[in-house]
């Protein structure tokens, strides 16, 4: 069978002039050498692409479209059974989202990274990588997920919780899908059903914008704290947000400063997403129909801004 890895750099492709994972250069190594040596499942043959080579906190709508357009190239191949998609763990889960969403993935599409290096002494990227693989391999599996430090975490809720620890990465109270290493893998929860949350029509509308010099529409991300006011929230509006993620309070709540701006924006016609800045558990959606409880802020923001383009795409104002 055909695994197909594209590379998009990060830590995984990182280099530093000593073996640490200190002050060393994101994306410096390609991704077919990234490949090379790894101790394959039976039967499974590679194929390398890379799509970009940049540091994730530098990741780029138009990495993203030309990402997901070679995604959807390959999954359209018979002969391919799964991609696998080398990334930066910054904004990995920002990745794996938005793929989720633009994406009817009925074949693994399997996000991985490193905390350390390539260059780093004890590299914990070519364990992932291989991990990935396998997983990309495994016969059922479907969907956007991520794989890392041993197990398998499903796209839409990823989440990085660390900064330098090497299992950085969670689903909240959701839990893995699956746990193991290579060829020993615990499935634990059945896989995202593909298109479930398929944003129809999004990548043709960002390559539009894209074309034309625009972006993703303009959703703007805060959070309610002590001593909060509506301040920020007015000089977004003035300034032309098209939308506003909010990080509520415990169960998502909001200073009531705050709260009034917002009211100001939806009536303005501003879309607003409210969730809890609560890294763990599920906020309770009540009183209105905006908040979106069971995603990360960063996820938010990435689903209002499909909405959005959505809403806004040629087709859809036609209809």
């Amino acid at each position: 069978m055909k695994v197909v890895v594209l590379g998009t750099g990060g830590t995984i492709a990182g280099m530093a002039d000593r073996a640490s994972q200190h002050g060393y250069r994101a994306g410096q190594v390609p991704v077919g050498q990234l490949t090379q040596g790894l101790a394959l499942p039976a039967g499974c043959e590679l194929l390398a692409e890379q799509v970009a080579q940049i540091d994730s906190k530098d990741m780029a709508e138009a990495v993203w479209l030309a990402l997901a357009r070679r995604l959807q190239h390959w999954l359209a191949q018979p002969e391919v059974h799964g991609v696998v998609v080398t990334h930066g763990t910054d904004t990995l889960e920002e990745t794996a989202f938005f793929l989720h969403a633009v994406l009817q993935a009925g074949k693994p599409v399997v996000l991985t990274g490193a905390m350390k290096p390539a260059s780093d002494a004890e590299p914990d990227g070519p364990g992932n990588l291989r991990d990935a693989i396998a997983v990309a391999c495994m016969p059922g599996a479907q969907g956007v997920l991520v794989v890392f430090a041993g197990r398998v975490l499903a796209g839409s809720e990823v989440r990085k919780v660390h900064p330098k620890r090497i299992d950085a990465f969670e689903a909240g109270d959701a839990g893995c899908l699956a746990r193991g290493r290579a060829g020993d893998w615990e499935i634990l929860r059945g896989w995202p059903m593909a298109g479930a949350d398929h944003v129809p029509g999004a990548l043709e509308a960002l390559q539009a914008r894209l074309e034309q010099g625009g972006r993703l529409p303009w959703v703007a991300w805060l959070s309610s704290h002590a001593g909060a006011t509506g301040r920020e929230v007015r000089a977004l509006l003035a300034a032309g947000v098209e939308g506003l993620v909010v990080a509520g309070t415990g169960n998502a709540t909001l200073h009531r400063e705050m709260e009034h701006a917002l009211d100001e924006a939806r009536a303005a016609g501003v879309q607003v997403s409210i969730g809890s800045r609560c890294p763990l558990g599920d906020a309770d959606p009540f009183d209105r129909g905006d908040r979106k409880p069971a995603l990360t802020p960063a996820q938010a923001r990435i689903a209002l801004q499909l909405s959005l383009l959505s809403s806004t795409a040629p087709a859809a104002r036609a209809a």
